[in-house]
């Protein structure tokens, strides 16, 4: 099953404003005063003067407004919302049996679901991110009313149906056949925005079975995987216990058919790889969902992103609600940015391995690098929104925009564009998007 496309033309107008966009990790492409054409849902271009081929279309004035591609969450669980910023002081494997497991067990409930996911779905709706990677629980029922909540948003998504039967409680563990069910369900709704996606939760909790059918699922129906890798070191340490024929924790994936090579996929963290694992991401094309908050605040560790970027790996930013507090990928820009300094900090002053490398994993001094600017946008913008076609105002992309009023974040001094794309990441809050596209249509 192939990722989501527009079925049909959302409209074509023409947005007059300060636009900025990402060129590549270090460039931006600002341009004050400037008109970016939508046509038939997808990005015309972005003109200093409107082409008179373009001159009939309807303009919406937003001068003195930035205009911004709209931003790509590429991990994110919809069932943890409810429970952000509580149970912080713990690290992932027992935040998971303390906090995480309990509170998806109540999406057996349907009454409940509607309730967590309507608010979910509303917070989500009203941030600066377009597009999705969403987690749900391993309820069928449960996640179809998410599937239909960001259906009816506006919003692009994919949405996973989470598996998991192993070391993990009794009343969360997959029943044989429910993952079917759900894709014909799926099948049956014909969303024109919600897609699904293969989820096994992370390989502590599938069973090498479910991992091999779902394998089997991802090549047989073109489905697109989403998981977790390399996140914390306990983590790793036992997925070598529970898989000790594979090379590494990636490896592992890979040897169940879950690790790109065709298949889309998206890894989450990756706080800690090897060396081989670096370079098995890179050759199989799998996207890496960088989450810094989340990381620092169930105490992960940092991940190397700067290491990541320079081996050509794929790189985008996910708010991994609950264990990050906030939904906006603005928040995550900025967080990716301050660990990344703390990442060289840490190793300047370490006699040890730098934090979030594994031993024996070669770094150089330019690995070290902190995040700039540039790349926190990229990586929420173009850089993840590659994964769905959209994130840039590149020609042919998918036309996913916001338009921020940034009156109130003024200076007393000019202020750039680049100036007032720093202050957007850092101190915007959902009240400053004065509008919201997808795919050419306004949700906002």
């Amino acid at each position: 099953m192939p990722l989501n496309q527009p079925s049909q033309a959302e409209g074509d107008f023409v947005l007059r404003g300060d636009v900025v966009y990402s060129g590549d990790p270090l460039t931006l492409r600002a341009f004050p005063d400037a008109f970016l054409v939508c046509r038939a849902g997808k990005s015309a271009g972005v003109f200093t003067r409107l082409p008179a081929e373009y001159s009939g279309l309807p303009l919406e004035d937003r001068r003195g407004k930035l205009i911004l591609p709209g931003l790509t969450d590429l991990h994110i669980h919809a069932p943890q919302f409810g429970f952000r910023a509580l149970g912080m002081d713990l690290e992932l494997l027992d935040w998971l049996e303390k906090r995480a497991f309990p509170e998806e067990a109540k999406f057996s409930d349907p009454s409940y679901a509607r309730l967590a996911y309507g608010l979910f779905t509303e917070a989500v709706r009203r941030g600066p991110g377009t597009r999705l990677c969403v987690f749900a629980t391993i309820h069928p029922e449960a996640t179809m009313i998410l599937q239909d909540l960001l259906e009816e948003s506006g919003l692009v998504s994919l949405v996973g149906k989470v598996s998991m039967d192993r070391n993990c409680p009794a009343s969360l563990r997959e029943e044989q056949g429910t993952v079917e069910t759900w894709l014909a369900l799926s099948a049956e709704r014909k969303y024109r925005n919600t897609g699904p996606i293969l989820t096994p939760r992370f390989i502590p909790s599938c069973g090498d079975d479910l991992l091999r059918s779902l394998g089997k699922l991802a090549r047989s129906r073109d489905l697109p995987v989403q998981s977790h890798l390399s996140e914390n070191r306990r983590e790793i340490a036992w997925v070598r216990e529970l898989c000790p024929a594979s090379a590494h924790y990636a490896g592992a994936y890979r040897d169940f058919d879950l690790f790109g090579g065709g298949i889309p996929t998206i890894m989450a963290h990756c706080v800690w790889p090897e060396e081989g694992e670096l370079q098995l991401i890179r050759e199989r094309g799998v996207y890496v969902a960088h989450c810094p908050q989340s990381n620092t605040n169930i105490g992960s560790g940092i991940a190397p992103a700067r290491r990541l970027l320079n081996r050509g790996i794929p790189v985008g930013l996910g708010s991994d609600v609950a264990g990050g507090i906030h939904s906006s990928i603005f928040r995550a820009m900025g967080d990716a940015i301050q660990v990344s300094k703390l990442r060289k900090a840490l190793a300047e002053s370490s006699a040890g391995a730098p934090a979030g490398t594994a031993a024996g994993a070669p770094i150089g001094e330019d690995d070290l690098r902190p995040l700039g600017l540039e790349e926190a946008f990229w990586m929420g913008s173009a850089g993840g929104g590659a994964f769905f076609n959209t994130g840039s105002f590149e020609e042919g992309k998918e036309f996913d925009c916001l338009v921020i009023d940034d009156a109130d974040l003024a200076a007393p001094f000019p202020l750039s564009l680049r100036d007032r794309l720093e202050r957007t990441v850092y101190l915007s809050e959902d009240r400053h998007i004065q509008a919201k596209y997808v795919r050419g249509k306004r949700i906002l």
